[in-house]
């Protein structure tokens, strides 16, 4: 049996409180949890993609993150409260959160950058906010899906794989990350239309 709480060394691990927080008592194995929450991410997306209307919203954001995880946590949809190995200190999330989405808006109605590198910094800024105890990047590459369509796009294909499991993949999504953090955008740009 494998730990249910294991997570690879670049993910963030969840503090006692939060896996207190798991609301199916069936899931024992981490491939219990993963499977659970690729069901309840499914949902979510379909939810999300039956929505008209601005998605560029905290409410949005909270909502889609409580659909994507709140059949599997009790916490979904709100932001955590402790401090994390990524991300900002928590105190600032909603803060942050705010000045992302007023830049987004501002990107959109100034043509500042093309639709794909509005969309992928969107993803970037929202995964180093880090708003939620767990999920960050899952959330982050469908809202940035969601917006690449609502700008005329089509879905990024994020490497053409899963990226929850360990391998070479991952790794070329986290230096990627990595690489934006320094402000060079163009590995994740790349990354998200392999």
């Amino acid at each position: 049996m494998t730990d249910l709480f294991a997570e690879p060394d670049d993910a963030t691990p969840l503090e006692p409180g939060e896996r207190e927080g798991l609301l199916q008592t069936w899931i024992t194995t981490r491939s219990d949890l993963n499977e659970a929450e690729q069901a309840n991410i499914d949902i979510g997306a379909g939810w999300a993609l039956s929505r008209r209307g601005d998605i560029l919203t905290e409410g949005f954001v909270r909502e889609l993150h409580k659909r994507m995880l709140g059949d599997v946590w009790s916490w979904a949809g709100r932001f955590r409260r402790t401090e994390r190995n990524i991300g900002i200190n928590a105190y600032r999330i909603q803060t942050d959160l705010h000045a992302l989405l007023a830049d987004v808006n501002y990107w959109i109605e100034h043509r500042t950058y093309p639709a794909d590198e509005i969309a992928i910094r969107f993803h970037h800024r929202l995964v180093a906010i880090h708003p939620f105890p767990n999920g960050n990047g899952r959330h982050a590459r469908l809202m940035a899906d969601l917006l690449i369509e609502r700008l005329g796009g089509n879905p990024f294909s994020w490497g053409g794989g899963n990226l929850g499991d360990i391998g070479a993949m991952r790794h070329a999504y986290v230096d990627a990350l990595r690489a934006a953090d320094a402000h060079d955008i163009g590995l994740l740009l790349a990354f998200a239309r392999t």
